[in-house]
């Protein structure tokens, strides 16, 4: 199975991200942000902070409801993601390495030295940060990262990731939306960096 064109890959994704969209105007609306959560972490494109942003705003006293929601459902797809990996790798890894942009076999191997040198960290920083999630949960079953910390690490990186964005939606409204549109992804990154930083000096000053 071929890859589509690179230059069909942005109309793919937009039209992808008018689709979820739609969903906020539903009455099936938390429905879909669960289902979204539970797909994006092993094998939808689409992030579900977009969905989650709009719920929020649509409906502020609702944004813890909505958080819970995402990050359950985002665990729960985290969970899946990480039994592809740990039972149907065999089977599924041409796919994966057909259907997954810029995911590469020399890049798969490169994270098992992330896990050997980083462990369970990686899945946290991944789970906060832009780095595709999905790839993170399979990898960690591949790899066959401790499943009771990988599932920790999940729940404390992705509710993280989404309570903020719910409460800062809650307590500032539409006007930090821009904010959150332009920057969030780079706050998120740069706390990752940040973190890796931490963990390595603990490691050079052992």
């Amino acid at each position: 199975m071929s890859q589509p064109p690179a230059a069909s890959r942005p109309r793919l994704h937009r039209r992808l991200y008018d689709w979820v969209l739609h969903w906020a105007d539903s009455r099936y609306a938390a429905p879909a942000l669960f289902l979204l959560a539970l797909a994006e972490s092993s094998v939808f494109p689409v992030p579900p902070d977009v969905l989650l942003i709009a719920l929020v705003l649509g409906q502020p006293r609702r944004a813890i409801y909505f958080a819970a929601l995402c990050t359950v459902g985002s665990v729960v797809g985290g969970v899946i993601g990480y039994l592809i990996g740990w039972g149907f790798w065999a089977a599924v890894s041409d796919l994966f390495f057909r259907l997954v942009p810029g995911v590469t076999p020399e890049g798969f191997e490169r994270m098992r030295r992330r896990y050997d040198e980083w462990g369970v960290a990686v899945v946290f920083i991944a789970a906060f940060t832009p780095i595709p999630y999905k790839l993170i949960t399979i990898s960690a079953g591949v790899f066959r990262i401790d499943f009771v910390a990988f599932v920790a690490a999940s729940v404390v990186g992705r509710a993280g990731r989404f309570f903020l964005v719910s409460v800062l939606l809650r307590w500032m409204g539409p006007k930090v939306r821009p904010i959150i549109d332009r920057y969030f992804e780079w706050l998120a990154l740069a706390f990752g960096v940040l973190l890796v930083g931490g963990f390595a000096a603990v490691k050079y000053l052992r």
